[in-house]
């Protein structure tokens, strides 16, 4: 026989090839080959496929001078379009994408539950509400499905914060557990049963998941009847032997550090593993070999990055319905590209004006293809109009933790933006012939090199030395800081003066992933306006550090440039250009440097003086408009100053353009919130139970997450889950409910009631009338967007499964239960807008299991 079936040219025939394995060759696949591979075993023609991050875009295998990728919206803004048929597009991108990149699995789309504000990931993520997130992972999930690219849901469960991520033992209910965190997984299994799941790096109720038979076995297994391939996190192994018996697959990244074959051989001769268990393993690893080859991606394939015009034009679809408008005084907005009486003046202002957050920090964030800044989309439009709108600029307040990247800023030798790299066997003043190893243009001042290789160098040899190198032309005169953080040693010279030392005078700070490098070093230099300066960041890597418990991989180096200055002056210059301007708008929020995996934030404040510059400007101009940038909510105290509040998340690629579109009214807004804004983090559920406390976290809220808490307690939030407003206006009327057999039809006339074309999200929500235990007040059961002329009407149909839509999770009989009675559909256009309501009664008590 041959492991290759005849019905296909590529498919592995698993029932030949579990017998031909020998258990070395078979203990082997049950662990990565490297970072981003499965193992192959020539012999009998099995390969190695590739996997990729991709929450937000597929980066390809390499961290360092990556092949640039389009970034997408975080998943909190996918998530806000409430469109379906959107997000399958979506998948369907990333699905090529990832196949330009040769990955035939993508790690991703998350859904874990945006439990908190302070969540480090929770921008990943797409909501607070299961149903909106699996819903929403599931059309990721079809997408990338669509192009035969494996998707791999992740974080397989309840990993819903970064504190003590991989010790941390989160308490619940059973209910709670099946109700809103096993939910998103359990809708995407059952609507598009994605071909592989990554398990969480934390405990469940005393138990790693990635070695609990309960939760892989019983529930993902049996339950779910789930036949998809389940890999861990990286390094979220914990176990030889529970890990296998569990049925936890693959264990990533490799090489392996737990099923090295002459120990995991031995437990299986010493019947400590069962070779049954072995096999099982191996089949799933098989089938996940076998669904990957589906996407046909040529062996010797070269990562690419995808041009297409095409892409841009749906991630800014998608970036135009994620925005949402939280408030428009005054029907300040849209803003006219077109001065009506003479010339008009606005400045745009704000840390984020002139940045590009793309993504949150962590393993979702990638190098982008390009970046369209704000200021950049809003100039873009007021060209349009012919530059009759006059465009004032200040920073007003700084945002950076540490100095912003200047890949952008830099001139290199070619004359173009970007940083000239040089990468050395022996370190600057060497006497003698330093061999040069390798040569890079680089675009970010911010390098990562823990894959970075040389084939001048030994196989295992990580020390080696760099200088980045380019021009720095001063837009004014002033005295300029330079810094760097490193995991290494790192000096920043300035016509080959020392400015920055990182070498001889190192800290242990938060630089770089989890925390692992120094403090950022700083220096200053008086510089004059448009004079070229030659700046060289002279780098050596982990070996050169000089703490304690240094890095082990190759190491990396941040370093930055930035006018120096003080809040006050920064705040001053911009009030004094908003005293000259028709209307203010600012761009502030968060960044990847503040939102991302491996911490959570501290409190729900924007960081810096951010709060003080938009209050000042306030009081001298009251036609302000703030444009938020965060993956999760944060605190607005001017809220009740400024006329309008455009909430855009880290919007991807085309961010600036998408922004500008929301606000110049070539797109009207139509995203809905996929999470409650709280008026203040005391008043989240989670509030007194987020975070490791002595290696545990009880979720006390239970099933009142979100939307559900505010509404049982009767707390107004500062803006409720499912809002969002419009340019126009919208009538829901006509509601129809019927229960055919086992669903519930829903039908409403919506009217576009005002002057311009416009989408409105209808949302369906179920209410026990008398319910027997303690329920939410109401839940979202399913949505739909649709799109309307002005004046235009259509009949919207949405068919409601009754049993998903009315049962809760007996924890007594370890069952689904429907209770008969009466229940209320709530169509609204928010969680707390109501405009119609209909009613269902069903007429016997339900118990089920599974799908």
């Amino acid at each position: 026989m041959s492991p290759i079936k005849t019905s296909s040219s590529k498919e592995l025939d698993i029932d030949y090839l579990i017998e031909n394995l020998t258990l070395p060759e078979k203990i082997s696949l049950l662990a990565g080959k490297d970072f981003w591979h499965t193992v192959p075993i020539p012999r009998l023609n099995i390969p190695s496929i590739r996997v990729s991050d991709g929450p937000n875009g597929i980066r390809g295998t390499k961290f360092f001078n990556s092949i640039p990728s389009n970034c997408f919206p975080c998943g909190t803004g996918l998530a806000a379009t409430f469109n379906k048929d959107l997000l399958v597009e979506a998948g369907e991108l990333m699905g090529k994408e990832a196949k330009m990149k040769g990955a035939s699995v993508i790690l991703g789309p998350t859904c874990n539950i945006v439990r908190s504000p302070l969540g480090g990931r929770s921008f990943e993520s797409y909501s607070e509400d299961p149903l909106l997130s699996g819903h929403a992972a599931a059309c990721i999930v079809k997408g990338i499905q669509n192009e035969n690219v494996v998707a791999c849901l992740k974080h397989f469960v309840c990993n819903d914060q970064e504190d003590d991520r991989k010790a941390v033992d989160t308490l619940l209910t059973d209910r709670a557990f099946r109700e809103i965190y096993l939910k998103p997984f359990h809708i995407a299994i059952r609507d598009v049963n994605p071909k592989a799941l990554m398990t969480s790096y934390n405990k469940v109720n005393g138990e790693h998941v990635s070695q609990s038979k309960e939760i892989i076995q019983d529930i993902l297994r049996k339950e779910f009847n789930y036949n998809g391939a389940l890999m861990s996190d990286w390094f979220g192994t914990y176990s030889t032997k529970a890990a296998l018996d569990a049925g936890l697959n693959l264990e990533m990244p490799g090489p392996t550090r737990f099923r090295q074959a002459i120990q995991t051989l031995h437990a299986v001769q010493a019947n400590q593993i069962s070779q049954e268990v072995i096999d099982d393993n191996v089949r799933y690893v098989l089938r996940l070999v076998n669904e990957g080859l589906k996407a046909e991606i040529p062996d010797d394939v070269i990562e690419s990055a995808n041009e297409d015009p095409a892409a841009g034009e749906l991630l800014r679809k998608v970036g135009d319905q994620s925005i949402v408008l939280l408030k428009n005084e005054n029907n300040i907005l849209p803003l006219s590209k077109i001065a009506v009486k003479g010339q008009e003046k606005v400045a745009i202002i704000g840390p984020n004006a002139k940045a590009a957050q793309d993504s949150g920090g962590g393993s979702a964030s990638l190098a982008a293809r390009y970046k369209i800044t704000p200021w950049e989309g809003i100039k873009s439009k007021i060209e349009e109009g012919g530059n009759t709108v006059a465009l004032e600029y200040a920073l007003g307040a700084f945002l950076d933790r540490n100095l912003p990247d200047v890949g952008d800023i830099l001139i290199n030798e070619e004359g173009e933006k970007g940083i000239d790299a040089r990468f050395y066997k022996h370190a600057p003043g060497y006497k003698g012939d330093r061999l040069l190893l390798e040569t890079y243009k680089l675009s970010t001042s911010k390098v990562f090199l823990s894959d970075f290789k040389s084939d001048r160098l030994e196989p295992n040899d990580i020390l080696f030395y760099a200088d980045f190198t380019g021009n720095f032309i001063p837009d004014e005169t002033a005295e300029y800081e330079f810094g760097a953080s490193c995991l290494g040693t790192a000096q920043v010279f300035v016509d080959d003066v020392l400015v920055a030392d990182n070498k001889t005078k190192q800290q242990k700070g938060d630089a770089f992933f989890l925390g692992m490098g120094t403090r950022e070093e700083r220096g200053s230099i008086f510089l004059e306006k448009g004079k070229s300066y030659n700046v060289r960041c002279e780098f050596g890597s982990a070996p050169t550090y000089t703490l304690e418990g240094g890095p082990v991989e190759a190491g990396g180096v941040y370093f930055g440039i930035r006018i120096k200055s003080t809040p006050e002056v920064e705040i001053k210059k911009a009030v004094e250009i908003a005293k000259t301007v028709d209307k203010v708008v600012i761009v502030a929020g968060l960044s990847k440097e503040w939102e991302s995996e491996g911490f959570d934030r501290p409190d729900m404040e924007i960081p810096g003086y951010t709060n003080q510059l938009i209050d000042e400007i306030t009081k001298v101009n009251s036609n302000v408009i703030v444009v938020n940038q965060s993956g999760s909510p944060v605190n607005f105290p001017w809220l009740d100053k400024v006329q309008a509040l455009v909430h855009a998340w880290y919007g991807g690629n085309e961010l600036g353009n998408t922004i500008a579109d929301v606000l110049f009214g070539d797109y009207n807004p139509s995203g809905k919130l996929s999470v409650t804004f709280p008026k203040r983090l005391q008043d989240n559920p989670s509030y007194i139970n987020f975070g490791s406390t002595n290696g545990q976290v009880w979720y006390g809220e239970d099933v009142f997450v979100g939307y559900r808490y505010y509404e049982k307690i009767d707390l107004e939030p500062l803006y409720p889950f499912g809002y969002g407003l419009s340019y126009t206006t919208f009538d829901f009327k006509d509601l129809v409910v019927k229960s055919i057999r086992d669903n519930v039809n829903i039908k409403v006339q919506v009217t576009n009631t005002g002057k311009v074309k416009g989408a409105e999200v209808v949302q369906v929500y179920i209410q026990p009338e008398t319910p027997l235990v303690n329920r939410p007040v109401k839940e979202l059961k399913d949505f739909a967007k649709v799109e309307l002329e002005a004046g235009e009407s259509k009949i919207v149909e949405l068919n409601i499964s009754i049993k998903e839509a009315t049962s809760y999770w007996n924890s007594q009989k370890k069952s689904w239960q429907s209770d008969k009675g009466s229940y209320k559909i709530l169509v609204g256009n928010s969680s707390s807008n109501i405009s119609l309501e209909g009613k269902f009664i069903t007429s016997k008590t339900l118990n089920w299991l599974g799908l």
